[in-house]
């Protein structure tokens, strides 16, 4: 009888070709709301008068209206005034995002082709909300919320055509 069961269990035991062990282990994901960015006011350099025909330049600062002026170009109180292109972002809560703006925009005469009648805007900046300095990275608030303004340098050239200029560009936000 001893025989017997010492054989049945060598006869179960060769039957076991694998032994297994388990282990619990954790899983996870991180769902982004995709951001959302509107535009709540447009880049506008206003209007300024031509003072010579050597060309200049004029900063629009990223948190101001006030302009700074270089060359033949000065100041006007005529209309339009100058406004700051102003955005609101939105997203998941307490994330890291950045903003990527272009290095340079062109702006063209609405009606003229001929002569010197496009203008570049470089050096383009953004200031975050209640940021005392320019950046590229910010947070969205508690609510998923956050808002900018851009400003930039309008480059006046030599001999450039009096008028009115227009021109679109991109700006995105992703999160880090």
């Amino acid at each position: 009888m001893k025989k017997s069961i010492l054989f049945t269990i060598f006869m179960i035991a060769a039957t076991i070709t694998n032994i297994n062990a388990q282990v619990s282990t954790s899983a996870s994901a991180d769902l982004l709301v995709a951001m959302v960015i509107n535009q709540t006011s447009p880049l506008n350099f206003g209007s300024s008068v031509l003072t010579s025909a050597g060309g200049g330049s004029i900063e629009l600062p990223s948190n101001s209206i006030t302009r700074n002026y270089t060359g033949g170009v000065a100041t006007s109180a005529a209309s339009p005034a100058p406004t700051n292109a102003a955005y609101t972002v939105s997203g998941n809560a307490n994330q890291t995002y950045a903003v990527v703006l272009p290095t340079t925009t062109k702006v063209t005469h609405t009606s003229v082709n001929v002569g010197v009648y496009e203008m570049n805007i470089t050096l383009m900046k953004a200031r975050f909300s209640g940021a005392s300095e320019d950046a590229t990275v910010s947070n969205l608030s508690a609510d998923g919320n956050d808002s900018f303004t851009v400003g930039g340098t309008l480059t006046v050239l030599p001999n450039q055509v009096g008028g009115q200029y227009t021109g679109t560009f991109q700006v995105s936000v992703d999160y880090n």
